[in-house]
């Protein structure tokens, strides 16, 4: 019996003929490759999300502080005032608050009290133009902003209000408050002391506003505005409260509103 050679291979088949493609024959030219979709991100790529930033704690920095980093540097009216040119995320809060009451208009004379880092001076600025005139006041230090002029004071101190009315020339068109204390973390405590802000601020409009003039000032929520919105409604015609989107939905603040001064008659 013959043996098989076991180093043999079998034939190799031969290679299958190409599949003709009906349309390049029908048409006489090579068929469009299907390009991918452009919005589909591929492997290793990012897409169109916004990518939460992770912080890590360092050694010398509070936990409580790697949690407000972490949420500055993902909030998205923060990124979006870096990127339009806005000192603070605060500037949304007052662009809001002009659209929906129509506070600020061209030739306009503002007064904004606890102005620092300058978002409101900013928009004010931007709103009323060259004609106008918009001045602030904080005890804080903060760069120049174009248009404004800014007194470096503590608002309660008793020569406070009579520069800034040196500094505007004239009657207000509108005065505005985001001033608040430092918080104790007691939430009773807090909001007594920002509502005490307020009325200062309300004594330094009623003596400063142009008839038909609007005040707007920062509050807490809390059981405490009765004789703070007992006056507005003595002096304005309209007041309400209002919360922009730009405030951050865990945030207690509010703002109070009122339009239509009386005057001083």
């Amino acid at each position: 019996m013959e043996r098989r050679n076991s180093s043999s291979r079998p034939p190799k088949r031969p290679k299958r003929a190409k599949k003709t493609d009906i349309a390049t024959t029908a048409l006489g030219q090579e068929p469009a490759k299907r390009a991918r979709k452009k919005d589909a991100p591929q492997k290793g790529e990012a897409g169109n999300r916004e990518l939460n930033v992770h912080v890590k704690t360092a050694k010398r920095r509070e936990y409580g502080s790697t949690l407000w980093l972490k949420r500055q540097l993902n909030d998205p009216y923060v990124r979006k005032a870096k990127a339009e040119g806005w000192r603070s995320r605060a500037a949304f809060k007052l662009k809001e608050l002009d659209e929906k009451f129509g506070l600020l208009k061209s030739g306009g004379r503002i007064v904004d009290l606890g102005c620092a880092p300058g978002g409101w001076c900013q928009v004010a600025a931007k709103a009323v133009g060259r004609s106008g005139k918009v001045v602030g006041i904080d005890y804080l230090n903060m760069p120049a902003v174009t248009g404004a002029d800014v007194l470096e004071m503590d608002f309660l101190d008793e020569a406070a209000p009579e520069k800034l009315k040196a500094m505007l020339g004239g009657e207000a068109d509108v005065v505005l408050s985001d001033m608040a204390a430092p918080t104790t973390g007691h939430r009773s405590t807090d909001h007594l002391r920002i509502i005490a802000l307020a009325e200062a601020a309300l004594d330094f409009a009623e003596d400063v506003l142009a008839p038909g003039g609007a005040f707007v000032c920062k509050v807490f929520a809390g059981g405490a505005e009765g004789d703070l919105l007992t006056r507005l409604k003595e002096q304005f015609d309209v007041v309400k409260h209002a919360k922009p989107k730009a405030s951050r939905s865990d945030s207690a603040e509010k703002y109070v509103v009122a339009t239509g001064f009386r005057g001083r008659g």
